[in-house]
């Protein structure tokens, strides 16, 4: 976690949590893709950004979104060695993210909805395209490669 960005005043961290916190997130990947240093925070807050995306209506491409829900991954990667504590205090917070992912989202037919890295396996319900992106019934251009035939639940619009 960033003791500049720490989100409940009420949770503060102990000079050894935050030491733990830091190793844990650097452990799995030092840095972003632009070289800045990854934290805790930082990844907690892109996951939710992501999902607050996908919420309103992802208007990129699938190759973009496994991008983009690579904090996700990360943050899988780093939660067992973080302390108790935070798991404890945040924990919730990030079940309650990952729960309204799943609701701006559709699981892939056939695919587990819970183990492993389920956010690889599921596809926003909205998706915002361009028109000259459209493809009658099926996936617009940038989704094409999803292995299944596009689900009615999901909704195309321009």
């Amino acid at each position: 976690m960033d003791r500049a960005d720490e989100h409940d005043s009420r949770f503060s961290l102990s000079a050894e949590e935050y030491e733990a916190v830091q190793a844990a997130v650097a452990s799995v990947a030092r840095t972003w893709a632009g070289g800045q240093p990854l934290t805790f925070n930082a990844l907690f807050g892109r996951w939710k950004g992501v999902t607050a995306r996908v919420e309103e209506g992802y208007s990129w491409c699938a190759p973009e979104l496994a991008n983009d829900i690579w904090c996700r991954s990360v943050l899988a990667q780093a939660w067992p060695l973080l302390p108790p504590r935070v798991q404890t205090v945040m924990g919730p917070e990030l079940d309650r993210v990952d729960e309204r992912y799943r609701r701006a989202t559709v699981a892939w037919p056939g695919q587990s909805e819970t183990e492993g890295e389920w956010w690889h396996r599921r596809v926003p319900r909205r998706l915002e395209v361009e028109p000259s992106e459209l493809r009658d019934a099926d996936w617009p251009l940038g989704w094409e490669m999803m292995p299944f035939p596009k689900p009615d639940s999901v909704e195309i619009y321009t």
